[in-house]
């Protein structure tokens, strides 16, 4: 819901679109597009599959958008080289609130976020082994393509301004490498985010955006256990916003900076910290992300 205190519906309707794409600048991070993810190309043996749950929260001065995020990832073999599939399903709840023209407006909704499916192939340097024939892979270079898509499944309720669910897909084809030195490992990747316009958004009116193009880099450190720390890094342009073809806010240009450690529990579990935190923002939508989840490891011999 959201509180307009006696404020025309002209006006209103101004306010919804900045709220919403507000909006749209925190969704992102917790399903798909600026989310600083590490290890997207990377090699693990096939079979293996991976439940994790957990929560994520992102921070303005004004704004917060908590969500709880549970994710299924099965590994397996693509033409001889390892590939993962992934299915995410995020619950989200937004509140916040924001003087404008003179005026407090209160914001607030839950439920169900769009599902996303993610698929990344490697196409070199990650050959498709067993859990037994893993232990003496050593990786050098691997370079690999991915494809994530949203499902707009959401809640959504065209009546009101926002909305957990964006009443629009999405898809995001990217490619990216990942080199190994000693402990560590050095990725760079790639990606362009690409919307359909959501045609029924307060009454029938038209909502659309640009591609979003991004650009991660990762310096990730193994330890002898397994566990793993890595400093991340993302750039990304594009993104501006139109109401029935009116431009109404400006092209996005930000970086953002964060740190990503996870650590093994045992075999089967572990368990993972995020951060990221906005360094600049064009556009003055920069907001403070943190993490934590449990995964759980299983299939494949394990």
């Amino acid at each position: 819901m959201i509180n307009l205190p006696s404020i025309p519906h002209s006006r209103a309707f101004v306010i919804g679109a900045c709220l919403l794409f507000i909006t749209f600048a925190l969704v992102p991070t917790l399903s798909h597009s600026q989310e600083i993810e590490a290890r997207t190309y990377s090699n693990t043996p096939i079979g293996i599959n991976f439940l994790s749950a957990g929560v994520v929260q992102a921070k303005t001065n004004n704004y917060s958008l908590t969500s709880e995020v549970m994710s299924l990832t099965h590994i397996f073999d693509a033409g001889g080289q390892s590939g993962k599939l992934t299915l995410v399903l995020p619950y989200a709840q937004f509140s916040g609130s924001k003087i404008i023209g003179g005026r407090t407006v209160n914001a607030s909704t839950e439920g169900l976020s769009d599902p996303l499916i993610k698929a990344a192939i490697n196409l070199y340097g990650a050959p498709a082994l067993t859990l037994d024939q893993f232990k003496d892979y050593q990786q050098d270079l691997i370079a690999g393509v991915s494809l994530a898509a949203s499902v707009p499944w959401g809640k959504y309720d065209d009546n009101q301004l926002i909305n957990v669910g964006a009443n629009r897909w999405f898809i995001q084809p990217g490619l990216g490498v990942s080199k190994a030195v000693g402990p560590w490992r050095f990725e760079l990747a790639g990606a362009g985010i690409f919307y359909t316009s959501n045609t029924d958004y307060m009454d029938g009116n038209s909502l659309s955006q640009n591609p979003v193009y991004s650009t991660q880099t990762h310096g990730i450190y193994y330890f002898q256990n397994t566990a793993w720390i890595s400093v991340d890094a993302t750039y990304f342009i594009g993104g501006q916003s139109y109401l029935n073809g009116n431009p109404i806010s400006s092209s996005q240009e930000n970086w953002r900076f964060g740190t990503t450690m996870s650590y093994p529990v045992n075999k089967h579990n572990s368990i993972r910290l995020s951060a990221s935190t906005g360094a600049y923002s064009r556009t003055n939508n920069s907001y403070d992300l943190y993490g934590i989840s449990w995964q759980y490891r299983f299939g494949g011999g394990l």
